[in-house]
């Protein structure tokens, strides 16, 4: 293929901060052309069935960008960020491909468009008969032709290989001088896709400007369906000369500095005026969603009501998560509170000497803690032998001052001197507030 492919990598000819900046260029470019050439692509399914002709070739128009989006700006940036290409050989035929595959489809998708323009608007007779299925042979033809030129190079008619700036591929502009196969192909590949599209273009647009000029008036005081069709027709078209524009835009000047190279001295050409042009020319994928998604009325329709649906579904969902963590923060608050309380109230019961409310095992649910109460406190004076009537009032009275437990708590207080006899023992009930803390107990 060229010299350079005796290495897997091949280092950048520009300055490491000019790469920086080439590839945060890259980078934008890229992510505003996925995201552009995506939503006009959503767009164009949406009103499928509402379709002319026509924008078959700006949907055509997209996928050429898209494809160009995802083969090339993935590469040429981290490549760029690097300092040096990093993909070899095959990769590098690969990127070369893809860039002039893609940028002819385009070209010649453009040429096409304003070709069937001019026919709808200047040569009505012959334009009303186009229909889906031109298009669709027209847009067949389009990518026939880009390939034949991309696929030309690997056949060995012309090169690929390494840009002058060193961090992408594209056609080897130095074979021009030395091999005639490699000038034959640089000459066609000028003429053809970029001197005689241009020329088709321009002259169709001029006819379509002439022809609305003179016929301003005439639209202006008829309202009928056929006039009406024209005035659709008519921003079509305007809509198409900013595309063009645009494009042209930015392949032109890497066009003519590639012209320069090749039959020039490219020695003489530093590499950073060719990096320049070349992120300008990555740039054409941009205008093609730009111009329609910002300036053609039924696609900013269609996204404005797409987009609508779209952010009050977000506002539900948010509103949803933002219920459901409220809901769960009340919930553990309202859980604590009652735990707290359900504590409180367990420890503000009456303690009777050598028998507890509260046995030695845990629970994990806090009404399990009063209903072991009695029960613990039965065992206990069972075993102290007390009388059967005892228990009973004495269990009576639990149960009453459990009941009252979250209302208010209950103080015991046992004075006298130790003694086996009951009538010695006096105990004296005291009433407590709730949130007393109970300290000296």
């Amino acid at each position: 293929m060229g010299p350079f492919f005796s290495n897997s990598t091949f280092q950048s000819k520009i300055t490491e901060e000019a790469d920086i900046v080439v590839g945060i260029c890259y980078m934008v470019f890229g992510i505003c052309s996925l995201c552009g050439n995506s939503i006009l692509l959503y767009v164009s399914y949406k009103k499928k069935n509402l379709l002319k002709p026509a924008e078959y070739f700006i949907i055509n128009l997209s996928i050429s960008d898209l494809g160009m989006t995802l083969t090339l700006y993935p590469l040429a940036v981290t490549s760029s960020l690097s300092h040096r290409w990093l993909y070899g050989k095959h990769i590098c035929l690969f990127y070369a491909f893809c860039g002039v595959l893609f940028g002819i489809c385009s070209l010649s998708t453009l040429t096409l468009l304003s070709i069937v323009c001019c026919l709808k608007i200047c040569f009505p007779a012959y334009g009303n008969r186009f229909r889906r299925e031109h298009g669709q042979i027209l847009i067949a033809c389009a990518w026939t032709y880009a390939a034949i030129f991309a696929c030309s190079p690997l056949a060995h008619w012309g090169e690929y290989g390494e840009e002058p700036y060193g961090t992408a591929c594209c056609i080897d502009w130095r074979s021009t001088n030395i091999d005639v196969m490699s000038m034959s192909y640089t000459v066609v590949l000028f003429v053809f896709c970029f001197i005689l599209p241009c020329g088709v273009i321009i002259t169709s647009y001029t006819l379509i400007l002439i022809t609305v000029k003179g016929s301003r008036r005439a639209v202006e005081q008829h309202v009928s369906g056929p006039t009406r069709m024209n005035n659709v027709q008519t921003i079509t078209a305007k809509l198409s000369i900013a595309v063009c524009i645009g494009f042209f835009a930015a392949w032109s000047p890497y066009a003519i500095i590639a012209m320069w190279a090749a039959f020039g001295s490219i020695d003489k050409i530093p590499p950073l005026a060719f990096a320049v042009p070349a992120v300008f020319a990555k740039s054409s994928t941009l205008y093609n969603p730009v111009v329609y998604l910002l300036l053609k009325p039924n696609f900013r329709s269609t996204i404005a009501k797409d987009f609508t649906v779209l952010q009050q579904l977000c506002i539900g969902s948010c509103f949803c998560v933002k219920m459901l963590q409220t809901f769960r923060s009340t919930l553990n608050t309202s859980l604590r509170t009652f735990k707290g309380k359900s504590e409180s109230s367990c420890n503000a019961l009456p303690i009777v000497e050598g028998c507890s409310y509260f046995p030695s095992e845990k629970h994990s649910d806090t009404f399990e803690y009063f209903k072991s109460c009695p029960k613990c406190c039965q065992e206990k004076i069972s075993a102290m032998g007390s009388p059967s009537q005892e228990i009973t009032a004495l269990e009576n009275s639990l149960q009453v001052k459990m009941r009252q437990g979250s209302k208010k708590s209950v103080k015991v207080v046992v004075q006298g001197e130790k003694s086996t006899e009951l009538e010695n023992l006096e105990i004296t009930l005291e009433a407590v507030p709730v949130h007393c803390a109970f300290t000296d107990l």
